[in-house]
């Protein structure tokens, strides 16, 4: 926005033929009115990049046009005119969000000054809009999340009803969905665009110092505290903060962050006083939370608190329709990004791809892709740019090769053993396989016994109860 045309409002008819002719002699386009009434009528008619008006006006005084400008047209700045050089006037309009004023009588080299910052001004607002649409574009649902499968349809209609409000949103999923990025693009989408976004993983902050960097601390709180420290939260006062990883806080932790979530209010580790923030919440975890507060590892109002809005994101397993696309967009990153002279997939590259089970879901993917980009001699991805994924031969064969290095280890166990004394053979045998096997899975899971009870098929108390009877170990997060 540059200033083109300028409203001045006074009921001095002085006053309005000189600001119209000082004005004019620049290049700008002056509408004049002689009281309040008619600047409102005028302001309504026309668009006004900026306003000068006179406090004391017949009709409407000038601070409650001020308001109707600022309600009804947020872009023009207005400057106000008083022959009382008082600080209550100064202030009041200040106050009401005049950009600036000028005291009765004035130098119209001061008028001149004040033009010539509101164009300034006018310009930094146009970077920081142009900035401000950029950022949305790039965050733009369906722009870097990826993928036109069902499962994500149903994430972009949550994330359209929850971006533009403010409520705190859930988000949960295998490690390697893109929670962050989900949690980038809630913030991006929302009114507190241009606000900080701060993301902190709590699982990667030893317990001691996870405090002081939500929280903050005061110079001599402990041992190596030198100075005063703000923490996350008012860093990002008036924006949005990313707790991933919510499930790997310390217990004594979540009760300080409810009652942060409650008040709205911060005291610093070894302070006094409470400090005001204005913060959105958006907390992520690759655990079940609900199990966890059943087991009385998570709490349950905190749980509550932060699942207003739960999002859920499939692994990519569950949505390989996605993957061509997925492959597709991680392949152009790569050519901007490391300048690399490939041009697609493979069809036998692309349902290579599609076979895989992808363990590290979307994140496994983008690094396979980036990783064969930069290694392979050709402008065509191929099967053999993948050599840790296996070829369709090996895929189809891996169930047979798989059996059959089974029967070779118990042929050669067998061999060993007094068949003739054993009574519980088969029970003995199921027990060696079952416990790498679920030990397996719970890894690949994070110990996530919902989610490792449905890929073997079986019932989550069953699991339970093997996970008992064969001594297995369980620690979340593992």
């Amino acid at each position: 926005m540059s200033i083109r045309r300028i409203l001045v409002a006074d009921d001095e008819e002085s006053i309005r033929w000189v600001l119209s002719k000082a004005l004019q002699k620049q290049g700008f386009q002056v509408d004049l009115a002689e009281d309040g009434l008619q600047a409102r009528q005028l302001s309504r008619t026309n668009h006004y990049d900026l306003a000068v008006l006179d406090i004391k006006m017949p009709g409407i005084q000038g601070l409650d046009l001020l308001q109707t400008l600022q309600e009804e047209s947020p872009q023009t700045l207005v400057v106000v005119m008083t022959a009382e050089a008082t600080m209550e006037n100064a202030v009041a309009a200040m106050k009401n969000g005049a950009y600036d004023y000028l005291t009765k009588p004035f130098d119209l080299d001061a008028l001149d000054a004040i033009i010539l910052k509101a164009q300034k001004a006018a310009a930094v607002s146009d970077q920081i809009g142009q900035l401000r649409e950029e950022i949305q574009d790039q965050y733009r649902f369906g722009r870097t999340i990826i993928g036109g499968s069902q499962a994500m349809q149903e994430v972009y209609k949550i994330l359209g009803r929850v971006a533009a409000s403010d409520v705190t949103v859930l988000i949960t999923g295998e490690s390697g969905t893109g929670k962050e990025l989900i949690a980038r693009a809630v913030h991006y989408n929302s009114p507190r665009l241009g606000k900080p976004f701060l993301a902190l993983n709590c699982a990667a902050i030893p317990r001691e110092l996870l405090e002081s960097e939500l929280f903050g601390h005061e110079k001599g709180a402990f041992t190596g505290a030198t100075e005063r420290k703000n923490g996350k939260f008012e860093q990002a006062d008036g924006g949005t903060l990313f707790l991933d990883e919510i499930g790997d806080m310390p217990l004594e932790l979540q009760a300080k962050l409810l009652r942060v979530l409650q008040e709205k209010e911060v005291t610093r580790t070894g302070g006094s006083s409470t400090i005001p923030v204005d913060v959105r919440i958006v907390a992520a975890s690759n655990q079940d939370l609900a199990e966890m507060v059943r087991d009385k590892t998570f709490r349950e109002d905190l749980f509550y608190r932060l699942n207003v809005v739960p999002i859920n994101l499939p692994p990519l397993r569950e949505r390989k329709e996605d993957i061509g696309d997925l492959a597709e967009f991680f392949l152009h990153r790569a050519q901007q990004d490391m300048g690399v002279n490939v041009s697609e997939l493979s069809k036998e590259a692309l349902e290579l791809l599609r076979q895989h089970n992808w363990p590290g879901n979307v994140r496994e993917l983008e690094n396979l892709i980036k990783r064969a980009s930069l290694l392979t001699p050709n402008q065509v991805l191929l099967p053999t740019d993948f050599p840790g994924l296996g070829g369709p031969d090996e895929l189809e064969s891996a169930e047979d090769s798989l059996e059959a290095l089974v029967a070779r280890k118990l042929q050669n166990s067998l061999a060993q053993m007094n068949l003739q004394e054993l009574d519980n053979l088969y029970e003995m045998v199921l027990h060696q396989v079952e416990r790498p096997l679920i030990n397996i899975i719970l890894q690949q899971t994070r110990c996530n016994q919902v989610r490792t009870a449905e890929i073997l098929g079986i019932n989550r108390n069953t699991l339970r109860k093997k996970i008992k009877t064969l001594e297995i170990s369980v620690k979340r997060g593992d």
